[in-house]
């Protein structure tokens, strides 16, 4: 916890926080401040008060000394400096011919520095606007762009309900503003109605928002069907200002007529409430039924065990690969031969035979095209062992 004052440099500024030190600081009193900008003069509108750390933007900056009767002289001047010092930007700006447009002009406490603010539809080059400007005012100069409701904040003005513009008396920020915030109210969605003068959305859409979308969230939607004292009907429309329902009630002389009732007074039909139709009656299978299924029905459906506790009836095991591998001959032993990768796989043994419709034996499947494309990817000592292998296998029939 810190004790800190609200100080304002302008009358629709923002509230800022200051430490008072020692000093004995009152609403209304005011100060000088050192801030980003050097240093001000700045109003008390809020007397010393604890606030939490997390409340406070820091570094949390003090105040220098309570503003005296030659403070309040210095800040007169500047005021009545820029007044002058608008007229000669606005002299510089029409003979440069640049397309932008002066809001106002602001002197700091010490005369060090003049801001002038300005809006343009795009990207202005002002270096030779800011050259003519130093040379007149010898002293450091800052033009800075700002946005169109930044323009009203700063000059004011009367909005379309008659008052000051919130942006002027009291706003400090600007929050987001939606069409849709326009919609949900039942506003006139024409751009003269819904905008301030600074040609947005008004600030004032927001004020009344959360309302209106928790009202909305009680009252029953368009086209639902309600119960209602008069009978059951169809919701057409919700004015949330009055809380008041426009329902389309059936009679029982069979005719319609539109009433209006308090929402509260409605109740919404639930679909489970009104009694089922004979094709959405439930025919799956109860819990009886389903304990009554005979065995085969439960090993029918599909299961999956892990571990050494599932079942061996459960487990399928799969078909070994049968590899052909040929009978040695004189003794020798066979090289081990590698599968092709282009070689086929078969979809019988190759030990199977198949006889032919004039019932001499079938050859094996790709007993002799397997070894000659085996014999091409082998390497060249594999080759000559088993060219060997086949010329002693021929002389010995002979």
């Amino acid at each position: 916890m810190k004790t800190v004052i609200g100080v304002k440099f302008k009358g629709g500024g923002k509230m800022y926080y200051f430490d008072p030190g020692e000093f004995d600081v009152k609403e209304g009193d005011g100060v000088i401040v050192e801030t980003a900008r050097g240093t001000e003069f700045g109003d008390v509108v809020a007397p010393p008060q604890e606030l939490e750390d997390d409340k406070i933007v820091a570094p949390l900056k003090s105040v220098l000394r309570v503003a005296t009767p030659h403070d309040r002289e210095q800040r007169d001047k500047n005021r009545a400096r820029e007044s002058e010092a608008y007229a000669i930007c606005m002299e510089k700006i029409q003979a440069h011919q640049l397309d932008m447009k002066l809001v106002d002009v602001e002197y700091t406490f010490n005369g060090s520095k003049v801001v002038f603010y300005f809006t343009a539809d795009g990207r202005v080059d002002f270096r030779e606007l800011v050259k003519d400007l130093a040379s007149v005012f010898k002293t450091r100069i800052e033009l800075r762009q700002i946005g169109v409701r930044d323009e009203a904040k700063m000059l004011g003005g009367l909005g379309s309900c008659g008052r000051p513009v919130c942006c002027k008396a009291f706003l400090s920020d600007f929050t987001p503003v939606s069409i849709k915030m326009a919609k949900e109210q039942n506003l006139s969605l024409s751009p003269t109605k819904i905008s301030g003068i600074c040609g947005r959305l008004m600030c004032c859409l927001k004020y009344e928002q959360d309302a209106y979308e928790s009202m909305r969230k009680q009252m029953p939607r368009t086209g639902r069907e309600v119960l209602t004292p008069d009978g059951s009907g169809t919701v057409l429309e919700n004015n949330v200002i009055t809380e008041r329902t426009r329902v389309k009630v059936a009679l029982n002389d069979g005719t319609f007529d539109v009433r209006e009732y308090p929402f509260r007074e409605l109740r919404v039909k639930n679909a489970s409430s009104r009694p089922k139709l004979p094709d959405e009656e439930d025919t799956s299978v109860s819990t009886v039924e389903a304990d009554a299924l005979p065995l085969e029905a439960e090993t029918a459906l599909p299961s999956i065990a892990f571990g050494d506790d599932a079942p061996a009836s459960k487990l399928k095991k799969a078909p070994k690969k049968q590899q052909k591998r040929r009978a040695p001959t004189n003794g020798q032993k066979e090289p081990k031969e590698t599968a092709s990768p282009e070689a086929p796989e078969s979809a019988e043994p190759a030990g199977d035979r198949q006889e032919r419709p004039d019932g001499a034996p079938a050859r094996r499947r790709g007993s002799r095209g397997g070894r000659r494309r085996n014999r091409a990817n082998r390497p060249a000592e594999d080759r000559q062992q088993v060219q060997s292998q086949e010329e002693s296998g021929s002389s010995s029939k002979e």
